[in-house]
């Protein structure tokens, strides 16, 4: 096991789900790179000790990252990154001509001039369209001489052991000859897995969410874990030395208290009109889908941005409630902890759960990789 720190460096960030994955497999989150203010502002509260830069991507130079993270040449391990995925994305437009579809491509000239000993970026399925594909070409040929890159692997969260069957696209890559050789065989989920239902998500958070908790300090309530399986202990413990939220954690382990289970208001048509949808459906208005307390919960969406109109995601409806869920039920069931903090907001938190990676996904794919920088041997200075 290597005595030194293992950095890592997380482009596009959000509020930190590859981090808090990279964080629990072992990895130093050196620096954040993110352009929207709330998400930065997320990401820097659960990881105060991470270098945060509200920057552009593609005016980036690695030279610059480098200086703002202090990190020696040598000392990076990784980059990690989800650069934005609309312009990709098969429920939304998937246009190809979509400008943010570039910053995949920096993505791999920032991997270029950092030399880590491995990358990881992720997106979602759509970005494997033949459409998109001279786009994935041309990042990828910016770093094929110096790293043997996987084949593209599509990989859904809820055969890991998260709650939710969100699928994202990987590509994984790594320096010839300084980490221990690798396989797609290697990612595929554990035999031991334990399959984690809606139900178990929330098992222990409030059930009859007040439609008049409307404030950041409403929000506050008691939280419980119920169950001890792989998912479990990762609702209140294993939290890495350095993250999270001082007064969160101290809420947490001193009131058994979390944030974010804000009501909504619901008019009572609206609220007769949910009673009514069955499990597994969807309504046929709002076109909420009803959760299956059995099953697993869809993909939540992001919403879009402020470029976008500001409109928010179908959210989905309470399995047992007349009501649609709260963003604390949403953290669960995407699999972040009761500790980690978003934005105050249900719209601003709605957008930061649902365009984040799973950290229950993000660390089984970081561990595979920590453990092979492990087998080959101690980072040089």
């Amino acid at each position: 096991m290597s005595s030194s720190p293992y950095y890592v460096i997380d482009l596009y960030s959000g509020a930190g789900g590859l981090s808090l994955g990279a964080a629990r497999a072992g990895f130093a989150v050196a620096a954040a790179v993110e352009t929207d203010p709330h998400a930065c502002a997320a990401h820097e509260i659960n990881f105060p000790k991470t270098v945060h830069l509200m920057e552009d991507v593609s005016r980036l130079t690695g030279q610059r990252l480098k200086g703002a993270a202090r990190i020696d040449r040598g000392d990076l391990a990784g980059v990690l990154g989800g650069p934005p995925c609309q312009g990709f994305s098969c429920i939304g437009r998937n246009n190809a001509s979509d400008q943010r579809n570039r910053l995949f491509v920096h993505f791999f000239r920032l991997v270029a001039e950092l030399s880590p000993r491995f990358f990881l970026v992720e997106n979602v399925p759509g970005i494997l369209n033949e459409k998109h594909k001279h786009l994935v070409k041309e990042g990828l040929a910016l770093v094929k001489d110096e790293y043997t890159v996987l084949p593209p692997m599509v990989l859904a969260a809820h055969e890991y052991g998260a709650p939710t069957t969100r699928k994202r696209a990987f590509f994984i890559g790594y320096r010839k000859g300084m980490m221990k050789d690798l396989r797609p065989e290697d990612f595929v989920p554990p035999a031991n897995v334990e399959r984690v239902r809606v139900c178990d998500a929330l098992a222990g958070l409030p059930v009859k969410v007040s439609p008049r908790w409307q404030t950041e300090e409403q929000g506050w309530r008691i939280a419980r874990v119920k169950g001890s399986g792989y998912y479990q202990s990762r609702l209140q413990g294993h939290i890495p030395a350095g993250v999270g939220d001082p007064h969160a954690l101290l809420c947490l382990s001193k009131e058994n208290r979390v944030s974010g289970c804000l009501g909504t208001k619901h008019s009572r048509t609206v609220t007769l009109r949910y009673a009514r949808v069955p499990h597994g459906t969807r309504d046929r208005i709002s076109k909420s889908h009803r959760l299956d307390p059995n099953g697993f919960c869809p993909t939540i969406r992001a919403g879009t941005g402020p470029e976008r109109g500001r409109f928010q995601a179908v959210r989905p409806l309470h399995p047992a409630q007349s009501r649609v869920i709260t963003p604390r039920e949403a953290a669960r069931l995407q699999g972040f902890p009761d500790w980690f903090q978003f934005a105050p907001t249900k719209w601003h938190s709605f957008r930061q759960i649902g365009g984040s990676v799973s950290p229950i996904l993000a660390e089984r794919i970081l561990g595979v990789l920590r453990k092979a920088l492990d087998d080959g041997g101690p980072i040089e200075g």
